[in-house]
This record gives structure tokens, sequence and C-alpha cells, in this order.
């Protein structure tokens, strides 16, 4: 099973399943292969953007808290989610995979056991919803 993000209406519990273990007798290959990193087309990542947004000339907002700024940008696949701290996000077909790997300049490498666990620790659950953070 992959991590589906919903929009904000759709809210579902999300889970990262990692994929089948090479069989092996030895556990120290097995450990190697259980803390790689996640990558691929199965991987969900996230990037934090600060500054306003602005697609097609329009500046992205938030329909729920009316925020401006202090986004997180949420991918998996082709998808890109836009993400407030209020914990609203949406589904952004403006920003393509291509958009979003651009803004990455060096990824911090930091993994998160589940899509959940990551947007608390990132601040994006909801906790500090109408807060700007700098």
């Amino acid at each position: 099973m992959t991590p589906v993000l919903r929009t904000t209406d759709h809210h579902v519990e999300l889970t990262h399943v990692l994929p089948a273990a090479p069989a092996a007798s030895d556990p120290l290959p097995q450990l190697r292969y259980e803390t790689q990193p996640h990558s691929g087309p199965g991987a969900t990542r996230c990037l934090s953007h600060p500054p306003a947004l602005t697609l097609r000339g329009i500046p992205v907002m938030c329909s729920a808290c009316r925020a401006r700024r202090d986004w997180l940008l949420i991918n998996h696949g082709r998808n890109v989610w836009v993400r407030c701290r209020c914990s609203n996000q949406w589904l952004e077909p403006e920003i393509s995979r291509a958009d979003f790997d651009s803004m990455i300049a060096i990824p911090d490498g930091t993994t998160y056991p589940s899509v959940e666990q990551g947007l608390i620790a990132l601040g994006f659950d909801g906790a500090f919803a109408g807060t700007y953070l700098e």
C-alpha cells in the first residue's frame, strides 16, 4: 500500500509502508536495508516554503485561515500538495514534480516513520494555526 495524500476535506490516516525487505539470513544487510532513507516513486517528500507562493501571478492563500506564506509542499509521485500551518491542505495542479525538484537545493535528508509524524515534527499539524514561523 502506498501512502496517498488527500485534501483536508477527506482526512485519511497516512502511514508509510516499507517495501519488501531482501531475503537474507544475515541480520546486518537487513539492518542496512531498514535504515536507508526512502527514495523512488513511492517516497513522500516535504519541502518547507516560508515565503509567499505565487502561481501564474496569483498569490496562494489558505482557504481556511487566509494565510499567505509559510507553506509545506508535499510531493508524492507526480502530485504536489500545499499544506498550511492550520493543517488545511490541497492538491496543487500548478506545481509539477519537476517544479518541486527544482526548489530542492540541498535536501536535509530527515526521514520520519510516517507522513503524520513528519507533519507534527515540522509544525504543520494545526498546532501553529495562525502563526508564521521564521
